[in-house]
């Protein structure tokens, strides 16, 4: 299990500078965290009642659940995140059961630690609140470490307008982040408590941009 160098973690982590990190320790801190439902979405159990068993990156992992399910399904998992309560908490479901998943405190806009190609990929409610700087440097880290013909599985929260903290995210900003690596291969729309969302389904291209 990777150790955390704290001083190089509040040198270069970004989130710190951005009022979206505090608010997420803060929220911790109070128990005040909805999102984390202990439940994983039926599109996850849906793509892991077909999917052959593989290394598997968790992105925005929260306290572990789907992470944690993930690995009782048979994948290796690397989950981040970048709230230590939250990782802190998920180590301590693993205590007592019979699995190993490499949690680490980090940002998912920085990925250039991780060397071990994956074959699929999930975020859920990560990628919304990054900055658009951001944003494309978490996409490059996905186009190096997914296998060709390995699966993103994203959900977001739409943005149809400018906020402080959160572009604009829409349907065709999302794509755009990922092709031509990537290929749409399944989109549906929702609502998360009001808001427009969505949830895609990217595939690493096998033979590479077209």
């Amino acid at each position: 299990m990777q150790t955390i160098n704290r001083e190089n973690f509040l040198k270069h982590n970004f989130f710190l500078l951005n009022s979206n990190w505090w608010r997420f320790q803060w929220r911790y801190w109070r128990g005040n965290t909805p999102w984390d439902t202990n439940i994983t979405p039926p599109e996850v159990m849906d793509y892991l009642s077909q999917a052959a068993p593989g290394h598997a990156l968790d992105l925005g992992c929260g306290t572990g659940t789907n992470a944690i399910t993930l690995a009782q399904h048979g994948w290796q998992v690397t989950a981040i995140d970048f709230t230590p309560k939250a990782i802190r908490k998920a180590r301590r479901k693993l205590k007592g059961a019979s699995l190993k998943i490499d949690f680490q405190v980090g940002d998912a806009s920085n990925l250039n630690h991780l060397t071990r190609p994956f074959n699929y990929a999930l975020d859920i409610g990560c990628l919304f609140c990054l900055d658009i700087s951001h944003r494309i440097n978490y996409a490059k880290g996905l186009k190096r470490l997914i296998l060709p013909g390995g699966i993103f599985m994203l959900y977001v929260r739409l943005v149809t307008k400018d906020k402080k903290d959160t572009p604009i995210l829409n349907k065709q900003a999302v794509t755009d982040l990922f092709i031509p690596e990537f290929e749409l291969s399944k989109f549906e729309s929702g609502q998360d408590q009001g808001s427009p969302s969505a949830w895609y389904w990217l595939q690493k291209r096998e033979n590479g941009p077209k």
